[in-house]
């Protein structure tokens, strides 16, 4: 299973992105993760192919996690974003038991 993430970029302090991470075939459970400067890699939000998701207390109602199954896709919608935010954002995806993982996108929140 191949990972795409996309749609990262530069943006204001309060601005919103879409994040997206296609991947080659059906998975099952979906994770964003991000890695800020100088600190280890975190996760932002999980979604599994049927249920709940799942967010990290410091999401705090800002970011949101969905998915396209028909299109092997996950989402994270990303608002009222802060400097603290910056990183690089990835995404991982489970299949056949074994986890995959695609290279991130860039964050960058600056005024």
């Amino acid at each position: 299973v191949q990972l795409q993430a996309s749609g990262g970029g530069l943006v204001q302090p309060g601005g919103s992105l879409r994040l997206s991470c296609a991947a080659s075939g059906p998975v099952a459970r979906m994770t964003w993760y991000r890695q800020l400067p100088g600190k280890e890699r975190e996760a932002v939000a999980v979604v599994p192919r049927g249920g709940n998701t799942q967010y990290a207390d410091f999401v705090k109602g800002r970011f949101t996690i969905s998915r396209d199954n028909a299109k092997n896709t996950v989402y994270l919608n990303l608002k009222d974003l802060k400097p603290e935010d910056t990183g690089v954002y990835s995404c991982s995806a489970i299949s056949n038991w074994k986890t995959y993982w695609g290279q991130g996108t860039q964050v960058t929140v600056s005024s």
